[in-house]
């Protein structure tokens, strides 16, 4: 009789934990975001996960975790129980982290769910510079035929758009004096405007107003794609027969070990959320570039950025891989 009543408990445990699956998610979801409130991936985010609220049916909190880089929310995500009621938010800063030696964890070490955006490096040129450029093909050919002599403005040494100018001089294959500024961008983009720079490499959103004014000049994408209308008619600079790319995906990632019930509830939910209208013309507005990219797709892509910023970061003596 004992056997047959643990039998029958087992049977209405097992029966229990199924239909929990299947009811997923039950109560509000924690979803932690590496970056402060109003920041790039933080602005595009929160309408994304508004759209997955109301498919999944559950609140879905917004926690900001910035510091380390965004290390610190990506270790609070990985460190969380594979429930489903913990996730968050990625970008391309966790392939730099680990190359640095700020975090042992990367990309490989998170449950993968889905990418939604892309923001993107642009060229830029000065106008009120001693020498000036209409288009890429000019600034390559001048640089070429003068090395050294051409300058241009960076982000700090080690961050995202730096390694992206970092890409374009080896991938060129040019010599430039390279002039790293504090910050991401904005002060790269004053440097270009004020003439004090040549060129420039900073993000769309950081350039527009300065590119609408008339104080710098769009040259090129450093992306894999073109930057969207307007100024989708100027080209990347891959697509001239060069060796560069480097973009920043926004993505979203769980906790190791999910559970394949919970991964399949997320993975349809931000493909769907991720694709309607409303959502495409709001990161595009943003400055940003509107790219849904499957959750098998994530890794492989990020491997081969990560050999690419492997490689320049030897080169400037940063590589400080964790383990």
């Amino acid at each position: 009789m004992l056997k047959l009543s643990i039998a029958a408990l087992c049977a209405l445990l097992g029966y229990g934990a199924a239909q929990a699956a299947e009811s997923y998610p039950v109560k509000p979801i924690n979803f932690i975001v590496a970056v402060e409130a109003g920041a790039d991936g933080d602005v595009l985010i929160r309408p994304l996960m508004q759209r997955v609220s109301q498919i999944i049916g559950q609140p879905i909190v917004i926690i900001n975790k910035p510091g380390g880089g965004s290390s610190i929310g990506y270790r609070e995500i990985y460190a969380a129980k594979p429930d489903g009621y913990t996730m968050g938010w990625g970008s391309a800063t966790i392939i730099t982290n680990k190359l640095q030696g700020v975090s042992p964890l990367d990309y490989h070490d998170f449950t993968q769910l889905g990418g939604y955006a892309v923001f993107f490096p642009i060229m830029i040129a000065a106008t009120k510079s001693k020498q000036t450029f209409n288009t890429v093909q000019e600034a390559i050919a001048y640089a070429k035929a003068n090395p050294g002599k051409v300058t241009l403005s960076t982000a700090g040494v080690g961050q995202s758009w730096w390694v992206a100018a970092m890409s374009f001089l080896t991938g060129t294959g040019l010599d430039m004096t390279s002039i790293p500024q504090p910050g991401a961008g904005a002060m790269t983009v004053a440097q270009v405007a004020g003439g004090h720079a040549e060129l420039g490499v900073a993000a769309l959103g950081s350039a527009k107003a300065m590119v609408e004014g008339g104080q710098v000049k769009f040259l090129a994408s450093l992306g894999d794609n073109r930057a969207p209308a307007p100024y989708d008619k100027l080209p990347t600079v891959k697509e001239l027969g060069y060796d560069v790319s480097w973009e920043s995906s926004n993505f979203v990632m769980g906790p190791p070990k999910l559970p394949k019930e919970i991964v399949a509830v997320w993975v349809a939910a931000i493909e769907k959320a991720a694709k309607e209208p409303e959502f495409i013309k709001f990161v595009n507005d943003r400055n940003a570039r509107w790219e849904y990219t499957a959750p098998d797709r994530i890794v492989p892509s990020f491997d081969k950025r990560r050999d690419t910023v492997r490689e320049i970061m030897r080169k400037a003596g940063l590589l400080k891989e964790a383990n």
